[in-house]
């Protein structure tokens, strides 16, 4: 018997769920017809479902019917939960759109229809609804052939001399045998060459019948010959039922069996849902729709076994909005409990915005967001509000540039250089290596495209996602003995955003293709409306009304089903598909209203770092090839062969990675001079550099807008770092890294998974907290138990991190400093440890608990989210 997954997909309210129950009863699985109005539908069981009368989770059902065993995904079909419907196109094999007669072909069927193109799903269309007065099978049939394919054929009166144009092998087939077999019809329609059409009525069981017979006669059996091979299987999604992570599997290949090792973790639960009751069974085969539990690593998307690809998403939300929690809520409290909604629907792309102390959720649109607010209530217990949704912009760059990144603290070292080109609408981030071996190492070259492909890049010129480009890796260089792999990720990060500061930066907006059906007399209206929303039109009349279609902003045609209401009292209609992303409309009001200044974003650096002299030392982005120790290379003309390598100026090649070894000396040297300082002639000199023609737009856009961190909205001095035995001393605030990190709770949970990634951690904060005071930062880590390991001083950005060497801890590192600086330099140190505090205290140090000093970054940063507030709102 074949083994089937068939999804039913379709716009909202055309009778998909409806059909579904239909199939259901006429193979035996449900006895009486559910309804959706009436909220007893088998598939449509959640409470919010009944309520709202849609499908918004998509449900599994089992049936048998003559030759093919079928697993059913009922899909949901409002726009708003487009991503859940696209995870379940991973499993089928075979796709069913329903089709409401009078409303014909929307704008979420083309979605649809687009995304089983790409993934080269055979489809069948059910046209719905057939038994309401004015149907017409020629008009909807013409309907399809003109927007979908010429190739949707009526299979309720085959026409074999039709469906011989479907390609040049049923026409050769057709005029040599004046007939196609079925083997021909089958391969077709896997090649998707022919889309049988069914006609009938759901509600009144008409054509259903009709359908499974089609399905049965014309699919093929992919699986009998794969259960002996190796397991294989595709993760559809992931949900939660009584504090049980359940995994949705499609088995691709081979067979899975209770107690199995998936992942290197064991299977404890093999279940198979038949709407929401499900049956424990031992095993499963290839073909077998199934939830797994035991596995709590897996990704929705991800393969298993020998399916080693990921299914990467094609819809994604084009909106974000601010969460707004109780007071007494803590935000990272509610994070991790948010996270597990995310593993359910990847698309949410929940966030942490460090710098407003804000969580930011990704939806597509507000009925998600009513949905969503009512899960997070039923699912634990908190009333969360929204702020008002802003569209997600992207940006990118036009033509090409090149980007330089040096990472040269003492003993370490990295130097990348990036080829960055303007690449086609759509086509996301591309990168690719274009450098010889001899000048880097393979290995190396890997670990830079590692760093390019992990994280999302920020933009110059609004701090959004980059997008629609060509990344190349075309040359850099490593020391022998310095060279560590974060030293590339720092090159690496820098060199792009280097790049994007020289090169012309645009911003990008999500588009939607709209079509408006509406009565001739507002058709002026709705034109003269989408000029002012930046869209384009083009109107077609078929006989009844005008039809518009174009293509507009989201931000600006979102919320026009409300206008058109009002204006064409209720008789305007208008559906939305994601077209993809364009060039912003009002790109200058956005730079604006977001004032966003590259320059002073720490945590997304465009400066590089140097080394002279046995330190290392800032040089800015528009000063950084002067200085570059790799060869440039430039490309003459549109040849690409044609390069030219500029020679490593006397300059550069003067400095090399240092070896002296660094001492209390050293480092009262380095606390001897403000970090940073802004000089007079340094600002004339950087002005001089961005009025150069030759520096990117990006820089001419935002040249003379004001900080955000004037010395007004932070002061120039702290209480908390004030000694009072000099006042005209500079302050210096010392951090026991390790203590900082067990007692601060984000940072003590990111440890126990990701002991660097929570240090990490805590030097971007502390780097981005030295932007709101006035004292210079050192963080000591301990480095011990570390053999060989010599003391090891770094300049990061604008802080300082000491690593302590072999057999001296960070207490005795701090102490020793205390002991040497603490009567003569205004010394605060921050830690925990009750006897360090003893100690410090008694060298005339002040002292701040790890309580008190993330009391005060938070209060810093609450003081800086408020003034931006006010002054820009």
């Amino acid at each position: 018997m074949k083994k089937l997954t068939i999804g039913m997909l379709a716009h909202v309210d055309a009778g998909k769920t409806t059909l579904s129950e239909a199939i259901l009863y006429k193979t035996g699985v449900i006895r009486k017809l559910g309804r959706v109005d009436n909220g007893d539908a088998f598939l449509d069981t959640d409470e919010v479902e009944k309520s709202r009368g849609i499908t918004i989770y998509s449900k599994e059902a089992r049936f048998t019917y003559k030759d093919v065993e079928v697993n059913l995904i009922d899909t949901p079909g409002h726009v708003d939960f487009s991503a859940e419907m696209e995870r379940n196109l991973w499993a089928l094999d075979i796709a069913i759109i329903v089709i409401d007669q009078a409303d014909g072909v929307m704008g979420h069927t083309e979605t649809v229809w687009n995304l089983l193109s790409k993934l080269k799903i055979p489809t069948f269309i059910f046209v719905n609804k057939m038994d309401q007065q004015g149907a017409s099978k020629e008009r909807v049939l013409k309907i399809l052939q003109n927007r979908l394919s010429t190739n949707c054929y009526d299979f309720n009166e085959m026409d074999m001399e039709e469906i011989s144009f479907a390609s040049d092998d049923t026409l050769d087939e057709y005029l040599e045998n004046e007939s196609l077999s079925k083997a021909t019809i089958v391969s077709e329609i896997y090649k998707r060459h022919i889309f049988p059409v069914v006609f009938g009525s759901a509600l009144k069981l008409e054509g259903v019948e009709k359908l499974l017979d089609i399905i049965n006669e014309y699919s093929r059996d992919v699986y009998s010959n794969r259960v002996e091979d190796g397991f294989g299987a595709r993760v559809i999604k992931i949900t939660r039922q009584n504090n049980e992570r359940l995994i949705h599997l499609k088995l691709t290949s081979g067979k899975l069996k209770n107690k199995d090792i998936i992942a290197e973790e064991k299977v404890n639960q093999i279940r198979v849902y038949n709407g929401d009751k499900f049956t424990a069974t031992p095993e499963v085969y290839a073909g077998d729709v199934c939830v797994v539990i035991g596995l709590d690593s897996v990704a929705a998307g991800t393969g298993l076994g020998l399916e080693n690809t990921q299914n990467n998403a094609m819809i994604a939300p084009v909106l974000e909005y601010k969460m707004i929690l109780p007071k007494d809520k803590d935000p990272l409290v509610m994070l991790p409990l948010l996270r597990q909604l995310e593993e359910e629907e990847p698309a949410l792309n929940i966030r942490w915005n460090e710098e407003f102390r804000e969580i930011i959720v990704s939806l597509m649109g507000a009925v998600q967001l009513e949905i969503l607010t009512g899960l997070i209530k039923k699912r634990f217990g908190v009333d969360v509000e929204f702020g008002t949704g802003s569209v997600v912009y992207k940006e990118t760059i036009k033509g090409s540039s090149y980007g330089i990144g040096h990472f040269e603290p003492l003993r370490h070292y990295a130097e990348v250089h990036l080829k960055l080109e303007e690449g086609e609408r759509g086509s996301g981030l591309v990168f690719k290596t274009d450098c010889s071996e001899d000048v880097l190492d393979k290995n190396w070259q890997r670990l830079i495209l590692t760093h390019l492909q992990e994280r999302n890049h920020k933009g110059v010129l609004i701090r959004a996602d980059i997008t629609d480009m060509v990344i190349t890796v075309v040359n850099g260089r490593a020391h022998p003995k310095h060279t560590e792999g974060g030293d590339f990720r720092q090159a690496t990060y820098r060199a792009i955003r280097q790049g994007l500061m020289m090169a012309e930066s645009v911003i990008l907006e999500p588009f939607y293709a709209y079509e408006i059906r509406i009565d001739r007399a507002y058709v002026g209206r709705a034109m003269t409306d989408i000029e002012r929303m930046g869209g384009t039109s083009n109107l077609e009349d078929d006989g009844e009304e005008t039809i518009i279609r174009g293509e507009a902003p989201v931000v600006a045609i979102g919320n026009y089903q409300a206008e058109l209401n009002t204006y064409t009292k209720g008789t305007g209609r208008i559906s939305l598909q994601m077209s993809g992303y364009k060039e912003c409309h009002n790109s200058e009001e956005v730079i604006a209203k977001r004032a966003y200044d590259p320059e002073r974003d720490t945590r997304n650096p465009v400066d590089s770092v140097f080394c002279a002299h046995g330190s290392g030392y800032t040089v800015p982005w528009y000063e950084v090839r002067e200085h570059a120790h790799c060869e440039i290379i430039e490309e003459n003309g549109q040849d690409k062969k044609d390069v030219t390598l500029r020679p490593i100026n006397a300059k550069a090649a003067s400095r090399t990675v240092s070896d002296e070894w660094i001492g209390t000396e050293e480092v009262d040297r380095i606390l001897s001079e403000t970090y940073y300082s802004n000089s007079k002639s340094d600002s004339i000199k950087q002005r001089k550099k961005k009025n150069d023609p030759s520096y990117g737009s990006a820089r001419r856009v935002i040249a003379n807008k004001e900080s955000l961190y004037s010395e007004k909205y932070v002061g120039k001095d702290s209480a908390l770092y004030a000694n009072k035995n000099d006042k005209n001393s500079k302050n210096y605030l010392l951090v026991d890294g390790y203590n900082i990190i067990h007692a601060w709770p984000e940072l003590d949970e990111l440890q126990k998974t990701n002991f660097d990634g929570a240090r990490g951690r805590l030097l971007d904060i502390m780097q981005h907290y030295q932007s709101l005071i006035s004292s210079e930062i050192i963080v000591v880590f301990d480095a011990y138990k570390v053999k060989g390991h010599g003391e090891e001083f770094v300049d990061l950005n604008n802080i300082h991190v000491v690593y302590t060497k072999e057999a001296e801890t960070a207490d005795h590192y701090i102490e020793k400093f205390a002991h040497e600086n603490g009567r003569k330099r205004n010394v605060t140190v921050a830690t925990s440890d009750g006897l360090e505090q003893v100690i410090i205290r008694g060298q005339g140090c002040l002292l701040m608990s790890a309580r008190e000093l993330l009391e005060d970054v938070n209060k810093r940063e609450e003081q800086l989210r408020n003034n931006f507030l006010n002054k820009h709102f």
